[in-house]
């Protein structure tokens, strides 16, 4: 189905009956055929956190977590963002005989709509800790160039130094919109890198220019592993982006050319 025909954008009444068939997913195939080509696009995961999670238990007395979804990015389909969100308000006034019992409903309601395994952790609403960004931050460096688009043209190796590098490096600076809503996205991006030293201001330089861009987070994220990938050659490569929250939730995709360098999920301050 077209993203157009989802609820996103539009008035809608919040449902107060447990609703599954308002999951709306949306195939990967399209976005990715201009890169499906490169090595580990399909290799990592989806991280959501979901901050509006409520159900009723056997008694009827509410209660409340904190999610973290988890879906394959090898899922056929990823799930729009206010179809999770009415899903989770749609289970608010339902009984359910235990956690465990709701957590195994909303693994096989999402599992169908991602057309693959989804898992969800629940956390109680005082147990998810704030991490520390690890890694080189590159913002106070001076951008090559400043662009308002994608472009991988401004990716470049650092031309001073070609000696072999491993490295983290990251910048609070992603911005990007809804391509239905042009609402802003902003996050934090995390590169992990292995091969000829890339030169960092040509990456911060990349990272800005998305900043009227408009795709989905899982989108931008792999534009940015395949640009990188095409461009600069690395060896290995991991790029991993925590946006901020919106409408209860938020999106964190990580690509990896290679498993061994999928990190552990982490919630930023910002988040």
């Amino acid at each position: 189905m077209s993203v157009e025909q989802s609820l996103l954008g539009k008035d809608t009444n919040y449902p107060t009956a447990y609703q599954p068939d308002i999951l709306f997913p949306i195939a990967r195939a399209t976005a990715r055929e201009q890169y499906a080509h490169v090595e580990g696009i399909c290799q990592g995961k989806d991280w959501w956190h979901v901050f509006e999670i409520s159900w009723l238990n056997a008694s009827g007395v509410p209660q409340v977590a904190i999610g973290r979804l988890t879906l394959p990015a090898s899922s056929d389909n990823l799930i729009e963002s206010k179809s999770l969100k009415l899903y989770f308000n749609s289970m608010n006034f339902t009984q359910f005989e235990s956690r465990d019992a709701f957590k195994a409903t909303v693994e096989k309601d999402l599992s169908v709509a991602a057309n693959a395994p989804v898992t969800i952790d629940l956390f109680h609403v005082d147990d998810v800790e704030i991490s520390k960004p690890e890694g080189i931050c590159i913002d106070d460096l001076e951008p090559t160039k400043l662009e308002n688009h994608p472009n991988a043209n401004l990716l470049a190796l650092d031309e001073n130094n070609n000696e072999e590098v491993e490295v983290q490096f990251y910048s609070h600076l992603l911005r990007s919109n809804c391509p239905v809503t042009g609402q802003p996205d902003w996050g934090t991006v995390f590169i992990r890198y292995k091969g000829s030293k890339p030169c960092y201001r040509s990456i911060l330089a990349y990272i800005i220019s998305y900043r009227q861009h408009n795709g989905f987070h899982e989108q931008c994220v792999e534009q940015m592993f395949a640009d990188i990938w095409q461009n600069l050659k690395p060896s290995k490569l991991m790029v991993y982006a925590t946006y901020t929250r919106r409408g209860g939730l938020d999106i964190n995709p990580c690509r990896v050319s290679d498993l061994t360098w999928m990190p552990r999920p982490i919630r930023l301050a910002r988040q």
